[in-house]
């Protein structure tokens, strides 16, 4: 009973807000009109009712700008961000939601203490109603087919009563995606821009991303030159087993594609751990021998402390130490595989030093904070 009342004063108030000029107009509704007119005194101009298209949820219709977000992860967390509307209120896991790019960016801070985790033993609608954002940047596919006892019907449930779930799970590939484009970084940034009417500074984000980046690679050696690298998930801290993944086109991979870096494990029978959730020993990877390792590891660490954490077992372990990379130290952070704006160049200009140390020195920095801090802000 406490949970239909409840949805009823979430229905009534969405609707006074979406119908109740109309309905005021006409005398037939009374219980809105403080409500209403609460709206109408604190309406600012270019709040009328606009849509933005976001597959798979088609044409997404806003009353007004929304003031409060869901991300469904830190991909979209960090478009957010990077447009100046701030951490969203909750993502689906807060550990995977890595805020070290934005310590030192002006005006940013790395706290997320305030971010909700909607993943707690499972998500429940009632999260949702709690949490009562304007929008969650979540695809309806994803909670369906990923989360365990959701139906399409509750998806509709939290975008009637709540807000419209509409994002678009791009980092990766699903089989369950098959029936509508992947999104690039840039494209599904620009729809959380005009979700938030940030176009501007979505087109001054694109603007500072392909000026970086080019000069980036204008400085990159010779394609042949260029190292082939092995993505893996180690198992534990001192791993036996590992998942790989192979160098795709999805956002997960664009800066190891942008460094223009080969895939150790191209030509292999060793499958991506997003296509078959499988799982490799170091056999395989010794009949491999990839020039560099790159770990996707559970949370982040500083230099210092991954090299003591996976490389220190590494060298000590008998089998893993006969790998050349060990043997070389060219064993290093991946990061999360998430990506936004403002994690991809952080991430770009990390994997440049990692891979090219020759060229790009450990404390160069390769993108302007200042002026990334300024479009944040909107000092366009």
């Amino acid at each position: 009973m406490h949970r239909r009342k409840q949805l009823q004063r979430r229905a009534t108030r969405r609707d006074c807000l979406k119908h109740g000029a109309g309905l005021l107009a006409s005398g037939l509704v009374a219980g809105c009109s403080d409500l209403a007119g609460q709206t109408e005194r604190t309406a600012t101009p270019g709040t009328d009712p606009y849509s933005v298209t976001i597959p798979p949820a088609g044409e997404v219709r806003f009353e007004s700008v929304p003031e409060t977000w869901v991300a469904e992860n830190a991909s979209w967390a960090d478009m957010g961000v990077a447009l100046g509307v701030g951490k969203p209120s909750a993502v689906v896991l807060t550990g995977e939601y890595r805020t070290w790019h934005y310590e030192d960016i002006p005006g940013l801070s790395a706290g997320k203490d305030d971010v909700t985790s909607l993943w707690q033993d499972g998500i429940t609608k009632e999260r949702f109603y709690d949490i009562d954002a304007g929008v969650h940047f979540i695809d309806p596919n994803y909670m369906t087919n990923l989360i365990p006892n959701w139906k399409q019907a509750d998806v509709d449930s939290v975008t009637e009563t709540v807000a419209p779930m509409c994002g678009n799970t791009s980092f990766s590939t699903y089989s369950w995606h098959e029936g509508y484009p992947y999104f690039s970084l840039y494209e599904a940034t620009e729809k959380v821009a005009n979700v938030f009417k940030r176009t501007d500074r979505f087109e001054a984000l694109r603007t500072f991303h392909d000026e970086t980046i080019g000069g980036i690679r204008e400085r990159l050696p010779p394609k042949s030159e260029r190292p082939e690298i092995a993505l893996l998930s180690p198992g534990s801290t001192e791993p036996k087993k590992f998942y790989p993944y192979r160098i795709g086109e999805r956002t997960a991979y664009k800066h190891w594609r942008d460094l223009g870096v080969g895939d150790a494990l191209a030509g292999s029978d060793i499958e991506s751990f997003t296509s078959d959730r499988g799982s490799i020993d170091y056999e395989p990877l010794l009949d491999i021998d990839p020039e560099m390792l790159f770990f996707y590891t559970d949370e982040h660490r500083t230099r210092d402390e991954f090299r003591e954490t996976y490389l220190s077992f590494l060298r000590e372990d008998a089998t893993a130490s006969q790998l050349t990379a060990v043997q070389n130290g060219d064993v290093y952070p991946a990061g999360g595989m998430y990506q936004g704006p403002i994690s991809n160049l952080s991430k770009t200009e990390r994997a440049a030093r990692q891979l090219f140390g020759e060229e790009f020195g450990e404390n160069e920095r390769l993108y302007d904070r200042q002026r990334l801090g300024d479009i944040v802000s909107g000092e366009l």
